[in-house]
């Protein structure tokens, strides 16, 4: 038997000394690396706090919005951790879609929720924008655990899918190991290789290559592929249970859901097999955004005010349908 494992051995020695060859090499040219192709340099970022009414650009011709924001950089101005007591707070997660890039402060979805409570006499109803522009379920959660979990909230919407369901040149997860963001390596020993690494790049890129059909002109993977996306809504999930809150899948909805098609499937399925509720208007808003503009000309992307309004009246019937709306007063 000895003589089996001798040869067993001798016969991975060259492996693992290739292996290693080709891992110092990639550590000594400093290859993969952070470049401008990333859509975001760094993986982990938020709105800076105390923002009262700065100015920011927008695609549209010479068009400016402006931003407030408390002390924990979410744009919910006036709003802070504690909650008072009687108050059934609303908290919306996901990316620029709920921040609401383009609109005023008074004019994202989560603001024209908030003043729907207050016009059907739910006056208890406080509802908190935790939206950030470019955040995936991978900095969500990241983003709960540094704030979002101190809010208390009753009900959380968690409304990833827009930003996990694009490409770029490697995953969120990726990303933040090849920064060095050690809070991750020790769950994840493989992002420590380089070789693993460059791999993952690599075969991203012959994927999209071999379905010819580039997300959004950009080449690569998923920044939140399928199994990443997956284990995030379920901690996210958990961690909103954990705090005695109801956590809600919303699926937000896009001018045309194209791209983001098969993560809302997975977003569907997790509920299912979750119990916990879950709703996606997409299909509505595709019929309803062929009779109205509601969104940016400039900007596909992103809802306009109609756009948050409508939205933002979805939501509202559908958290009262659910009994999640609180009660009246």
């Amino acid at each position: 038997m000895s003589g089996i494992f001798r040869k067993l051995a001798f016969s991975l020695l060259p492996v693992c000394l290739i292996g290693g060859a080709v891992e110092l090499g990639l550590e000594s040219t400093g290859w993969p690396q952070i470049t401008e192709a990333f859509e975001h340099i760094s993986p982990l970022w938020v709105t800076d706090p105390n923002l009262d009414g700065r100015a920011f650009s927008h695609k549209e011709v010479k068009r400016l919005f402006r931003v407030s924001s408390n002390s924990d950089g979410l744009r919910a101005v006036g709003q802070s951790r504690a909650k008072e007591e009687g108050v059934h707070r609303i908290l919306a997660m996901g990316c620029s879609t709920t921040f609401g890039w383009g609109v005023k402060d008074t004019e994202t979805y989560p603001a024209q929720l908030q003043a729907r409570f207050l016009a059907n006499g739910r006056s208890n109803v406080e509802v908190i924008n935790g939206g950030q522009p470019g955040y995936t379920s991978f900095q969500g959660r990241w983003l709960w655990g540094e704030s979002l979990q101190y809010y208390d909230a009753d009900v959380v919407l968690i409304g990833f899918v827009v930003q996990d369901a694009r490409k770029a040149a490697y995953t969120d997860k990726s990303q933040a190991f090849l920064q060095q963001d050690h809070r991750f390596l020790k769950d994840n020993v493989l992002y420590k290789s380089r070789t693993y690494l460059a791999l993952r790049s690599i075969l991203g890129g012959i994927q999209v290559v071999a379905k010819e059909r580039p997300q959004n002109g950009v080449g690569g993977i998923f920044r939140v592929p399928p199994e990443d996306y997956v284990e995030n809504i379920r901690s996210l999930v958990a961690s909103v249970q954990e705090q005695g809150g109801v956590p809600v899948l919303f699926g937000f909805p896009l001018e045309r859901g194209g791209y983001t098609d098969d993560h809302r499937k997975i977003l569907r399925a997790a509920a299912a097999e979750l119990e916990i509720p879950h709703f996606d208007p997409q299909r509505r808003m595709e019929k309803e955004s062929r009779d109205a503009l509601l969104y940016f000309a400039k900007d596909r992307g992103h809802a306009n005010v109609a756009g948050n309004d409508r939205i933002a009246g979805w939501v509202y019937d559908f958290l009262v349908e659910q009994e999640l709306a609180g009660e009246i007063g």
